[in-house]
């Protein structure tokens, strides 16, 4: 028998006092909001909060702290992706001067959707941190997933030090009054999951097929340093490029084949049609299908939601906000669904809320125990993508790894971004959910802890406190569905 939403739920006075609010001026009254809309916050929730707060990811350091040159040159308001490849990166981090703590408490947007066996949601959990909520706090959330319980606002280079974390334009209309406000993270290349899925809605719509070969031709040189230069290639092949490796050249041919086919309105308004009012992917260059900046928007609640339709599910998933049943089928094909799934699950990149390129060693830390593709592992069991030697013999964890990760990295100075859908292995158990998680916290901030990176390979993109995040959520939800 399927679990309802409010199974297990926590009167909303104890969600408070649990949810680290803010005090004194700060305060804001969420169990007023919550209980006018009949948005309530589950056990899943607290859990995800707790384990955020006891991470402390406060305790990292800051490479390029402000006011010093490196914070200088690495403010860029467009094509943010641009400049942040992993050589310039660790030329920077070998130039900068020693680290220092950060100076405020970093920025974390976290959602947890917890499945059952046949992709249906039956809990979840939404957690923000920020300057203002110190310890997180749980967004509380009704049946259709969805909140106006926050005021979301558009991320700010400069704005996240200047202002304490709080933003100035607003991305949803009329939040003004809403009891939490949000500084939504930069997505980074998780950003190529709307991408993609906009190509695969043309695909449906009979606009474009897989197998079409698409000429890229930018006109304007404007964004060469992000999208490259003239390509042909099938449409498959961009998208295997874009969502295996995040290749920014092949998703600057996909946004721009959006545009030839102007497709990049619809697709924002299916994206309001089907109650995800915070993914917007706005700005973009017709010309380059470049000019990637922080007016590009997504929380980890309305990407998570994005990603359950994805996966698949029978029947109503939600209600829209126009009171329409939003269902897998109505939103992409069942053929559509199975190829987007089958890139991500090709994921090159395992190294934020799963680790597994970094199979054995003592830094960093084991993530979600996931297996990694074998498209990218040689004859010693080391992986490489896209060039990018990592070193590490990942056999050993692929043979112990007990889920599948279909996910999308992502990641510039101030963003780390990991979304992606978790199923048990065979006879490993029946967890299934979805889990993704926004943060500040990107190649700028490291460890204390973390050693020196051999010549010739990867450096690490993220302050291990993600894959410690990632292992003890996949653990609580293991023993969540042993429960259930």
């Amino acid at each position: 028998m399927r679990r309802g939403w409010l199974r297990g739920s926590v009167g909303l006075m104890t969600v408070i006092a649990l949810a680290g609010c803010p005090t004194g001026a700060e305060a804001v009254d969420v169990r007023s909001a919550a209980q006018s809309e009949k948005e309530t916050a589950s056990p899943l929730a607290e859990r995800l909060r707790a384990t955020i707060d006891r991470l402390r990811f406060e305790e990292v350091l800051d490479t390029a702290p402000p006011g010093t040159a490196q914070a200088g040159a690495l403010r860029t308001p467009v094509d943010k992706e641009a400049t942040q490849s992993p050589r310039l990166r660790a030329r920077r981090y070998a130039a900068a001067a020693d680290p220092e703590p950060i100076v405020q408490q970093p920025q974390m947007d976290a959602t947890i959707i917890e499945l059952d066996r046949k992709g249906r949601p039956v809990s979840s959990g939404t957690v923000l941190m920020s300057p203002l909520y110190k310890d997180g706090v749980v967004v509380p959330v009704d049946r259709n997933l969805s909140t106006t319980s926050v005021r979301w606002r558009q991320w700010d280079d400069a704005g996240w030090y200047a202002d304490k974390g709080q933003g100035s334009i607003d991305v949803v209309a009329g939040r003004e009054n809403a009891p939490l406000d949000h500084m939504l993270n930069y997505p980074a290349s998780v950003l190529k999951l709307m991408v993609n899925f906009g190509v695969l809605r043309l695909v449906d719509q009979g606009e474009i097929g897989l197998d079409d070969t698409f000429d890229y031709r930018p006109t304007s040189d404007s964004s060469v340093s992000l999208c490259g230069t003239a390509a042909s290639k099938t449409v498959r092949q961009y998208m295997d490029e874009s969502l295996t490796w995040s290749s920014n050249p092949a998703s600057c041919a996909l946004v721009k084949l959006l545009h030839e086919h102007n497709a990049i309105d619809p697709l924002n308004q299916t994206f309001q049609d089907l109650g995800l009012e915070t993914l917007q992917l706005k700005g973009t260059n017709p010309a380059t299908g470049g000019r990637w900046s922080n007016s590009i928007t997504m929380s980890s609640l309305d990407t998570a939601k994005l990603l359950t339709l994805i996966n698949g599910a029978p029947g109503r998933v939600w209600t829209a906000p126009n009171g329409k049943p939003v269902t897998s089928d109505g939103v992409l094909s069942a053929a559509s669904r199975a190829f987007f799934l089958s890139k991500l699950r090709q994921q090159g990149f395992n190294d934020m809320l799963s680790t597994g390129n970094w199979c054995g060693g003592t830094y960093p830390a084991p993530g979600i125990p996931s297996t990694v593709a074998s498209r990218w592992i040689g004859a010693d069991g080391t992986v490489t993508v896209a060039g990018n030697k990592f070193g590490r013999d990942v056999r050993p964890c692929n043979a112990k790894a007990q889920v599948s990760f279909a996910h999308k990295t992502g990641w510039v100075n101030n963003t780390a971004a990991d979304a992606g859908i978790v199923r048990a292995l065979p006879g490993k158990g029946g967890r299934h959910y979805i889990i993704v998680v926004f943060s500040n916290l990107g190649t700028q901030y490291i460890d204390a802890n973390r050693p020196d990176t051999p010549a010739g390979i990867y450096p690490f993109s993220y302050t291990e406190k993600f894959a410690q995040l990632g292992r003890a959520m996949d653990t609580y939800m293991a023993k969540r569905a042993e429960r259930n």
